[in-house]
């Protein structure tokens, strides 16, 4: 069963699957996009900071840490046996 959620609100170790990018300022999404945030991409939480801020995220073999600010504005699907 999928679930829709945010970016940001994946736990360490979760999966899920990019369904969109809303992020409001056009440079911005597109720099998302290039990161490889496009819908289907798999992406894995690796790591939450101690205060939560940035998160380290795999996305296409790549490490890359986003603040909650952008990852809030990504939309995911993700299913409960993840």
């Amino acid at each position: 069963m999928n679930h829709i959620g945010m970016l940001s609100d994946l736990g360490e170790g979760q999966k899920a699957i990019v369904s969109a990018v809303d992020y409001p300022e056009e440079s911005m999404r597109r720099r998302l996009q290039d990161l490889g945030l496009i819908k289907g991409t798999e992406v894995i939480c690796i790591r939450k900071s101690p205060l939560g801020d940035p998160v380290a995220y795999q996305i296409r073999g790549a490490i890359i840490a986003l603040r909650v600010e952008d990852s809030s504005c990504i939309r995911i699907m993700y299913s409960e046996e993840m």
